[in-house]
């Protein structure tokens, strides 16, 4: 009996020995056993399973401790060197078969026993059967193998090219996922899953834009497809239209009431607009819906600040996190769970939460290109000397209206936002994505400077996007931080607007960076060394604007300074940008105004030190981040 030695307290030692029987943990042996032919996935965890189900069984585990045995399970695999695809979809085999009354082959692999001659016989109707019914328990990695051979029958399937895009989505392959649901369009041009299917893949990546011209086209064909209206309304709220993303929830909810996607998005609106209270109904009655729901757990931990209290908490999203949930859904968790461990100070397992959190979207990610970035600066540095942008007269804007805010993620350009934004003569327009879309329509701005007709039309097109975000206002704010790549092609578009540039410790805005769910594209943020080696980049680019800006241009703002002397710094900044002394700057926390990033909560309290060299907590973790305090760098 494998398991003979455990004891019922002993769930996670008991997925590791599992993980170990069916991935023997590598060794360094110079000359290897020989190994039996390898067996399929299906089948060896089928025999492992044969062997532990009645001693698992027998130790009558509670579903926590289920849930802590398959997680353990599933990281031993990771370990062992296992696939991310294989080992979710055989830890998600396991979950099934703990939950299940009486232990069946049936049930962990339902089609494992069928010869693969006789599914490439089986009619196109019946395998899009099969995969249907893999998708629906979790099997995504089954689901693909069947959809694969449908296409290879019928290799204009609409549905079959849509559905193997969402299997390859389920387990992270989001690139070979959209060339899918492309191609079942170009086969089906009215199809309005694919366009949802495309939209919500360019959701995670942050392209929200982007993903809102999918999404409405999806709807335009079938205006009852609530999880396109549900993603929808995410797209435009992260684009800061929060009146039509809310009006998209409530149509979901109208169409599915109870959705509890549709509840949670109604959270997010009342979060960012500091309703932090008529949040916590909605994430309740998400709850209510769906107990286990990752989005709604990991919600309720971002508009409060978690206390000891908080156990049953922290019991249910563990037991969620280690129930063979898709990685996406699992990472929130983990992040949240890290906060969780970061409120009551348990710093250690504040950290193995976040980094495993982190390990996670960096296996579904494409790998952060040090090289590409480095490049990037060293064409920005090139191409914007001073003689260059000492020629930008004709075809620049005259305007002051636009106030830049830039700096790393995490730096404090939100908490600098919401100052400036208190004054009544300013406004927050949030993280537009203008000079980003600018970038990649002009790639020629890599290259060299725009000429003077492409940069009067860029200065008429973002004026009319600011006018729409927060007309009226004398000034407004841009806070995106990803614009400090872009400050020389700005400053060319509109030299008389003013820059501010958000300077916190390094090391304290990594971590911070370390520590937050960031969308997909940002990939540098999911790997310590990676967020040093970028952060050395962005530093080297700042210091090149600064030489070749004019003189006025921007104003370095140190963040400890201006939480330690909050009213000098304010005077500072508004009169930098051209705005009377307002006190009312000084009672930021009450602005109502919706905010749209990571820093929703923040802003809405008092200022407060307790952010200041909070990485000395983790200090023996982050060994890739310490030399950032090195001056000899």
């Amino acid at each position: 009996m494998i398991l003979e030695w455990f004891n019922a307290g002993d769930a996670s030692k008991i997925g590791v020995a599992l993980a170990d029987q069916f991935t023997p943990p590598q060794t360094n042996s110079a000359r290897p056993a020989k190994k039996a032919a390898p067996k399929e996935p299906a089948d060896a965890l089928l025999e492992i399973l044969h062997r532990a189900d009645h001693e698992v069984r027998s130790l009558r585990l509670n579903v926590y401790k289920k849930a802590k045995l398959a997680n353990a399970f599933k990281w031993r695999l990771l370990e062992n060197g296992l696939e991310r695809a294989k080992a979710d979809e055989v830890t998600q085999r396991l979950v099934m078969l703990l939950s299940e009354n009486s232990a069946t082959a049936a049930l962990v692999h339902p089609f494992a026993a069928q010869p693969t001659h006789q599914l490439q016989s089986t009619s196109t109707k019946q395998l899009l059967a099969l995969g249907n019914k893999s998708i629906a328990r979790g099997a995504y990695a089954e689901a693909i193998d069947i959809y694969q051979r449908l296409i290879k029958v019928d290799p204009r399937h609409a549905a079959a090219l849509n559905n193997l895009g969402a299997a390859l989505s389920k387990l992270g392959r989001f690139g070979e996922a959209e060339a899918y649901f492309h191609q079942a369009i170009r086969v089906d041009a009215d199809f309005p899953d694919a366009y949802s299917n495309i939209g919500t893949t360019l959701l995670l990546k942050g392209l929200y834009a982007d993903a809102e011209s999918f999404l409405r086209r999806a709807l335009k064909l079938n205006p009852r497809l609530v999880e396109a209206r549900i993603n929808l309304g995410l797209a435009l709220a992260f684009l800061s239209r929060l009146r039509d993303a809310k009006s998209n929830f409530e149509k979901a909810l109208k169409y599915d009431p109870g959705n509890a996607e549709a509840l949670v998005g109604m959270a997010l609106i009342a979060k960012t607009e500091g309703s932090f209270d008529q949040a916590e109904l909605m994430l309740e009655r998400a709850l209510k819906v769906d107990s286990g729901m990752p989005k709604a757990l990991a919600s309720q931990v971002s508009i409060r600040k978690m206390t000891s209290s908080d156990s049953a908490w922290l019991e249910s999203a563990e037991k969620v996190a280690g129930s063979g949930i898709n990685l996406l859904d699992e990472s929130e968790l983990r992040f949240a769970i890290g906060k969780y461990y970061d409120d009551v100070e348990s710093f250690k397992l504040a950290f193995l939460s976040y980094k495993r959190a982190n390990d996670l979207l960096k296996s579904i990610a494409e790998p952060y290109d040090r090289g590409a970035y480095k490049g990037f600066v060293d064409r920005m540095i090139e191409v914007y000397t001073p003689e260059v942008l000492g020629r930008i007269e004709d075809g620049a804007s005259a305007s002051m209206k636009p106030v830049f805010v830039v700096g790393m993620p995490r730096s404090g350009t939100s908490l600098t936002e919401q100052i400036i934004s208190s004054h009544p003569l300013a406004r927050g327009a949030g993280e537009l994505e203008f000079w980003g879309h600018a970038v990649r329509e002009h790639e020629a701005t890599l290259e060299s400077p725009l000429d003077e007709s492409t940069r009067r039309k860029l200065a008429e097109a973002y004026l009319k996007v600011l006018e729409a975000s927060a007309g009226g206002a004398l000034r407004i704010v841009d806070k995106a931080p990803v614009n400090a790549d872009y400050l020389g092609l700005i400053h060319s578009v509109f030299p008389n607007a003013r820059i501010i540039y958000m300077q916190r410790d390094p090391i304290d805005t990594c971590l911070s960076c370390y520590f937050q769910k960031f969308v997909l594209s940002l990939t540098y943020s999911m790997d310590l060394s990676d967020l040093a080696d970028h952060y050395r980049q962005h530093e080297r680019l700042m210091a090149h604007w600064r030489a070749v800006l004019p003189p006025g241009t921007m104003l370095d703002v140190p963040y400890e300074q201006m939480v330690a002397d909050q009213e000098g710094w304010s005077r500072k900044m508004l009169d930098f940008v051209g705005l009377e002394w307002d006190p009312r700057v000084l009672d930021f926390h009450n602005t109502k105004r919706s905010v749209v990033t990571a820093s929703f909560w923040q802003v809405r309290q008092k200022i407060y030190q307790n952010s200041v060299r909070r990485w000395r907590h983790y200090e023996k973790l982050i060994g890739p981040l310490l030399d950032l305090k090195n001056p000899a760098r």
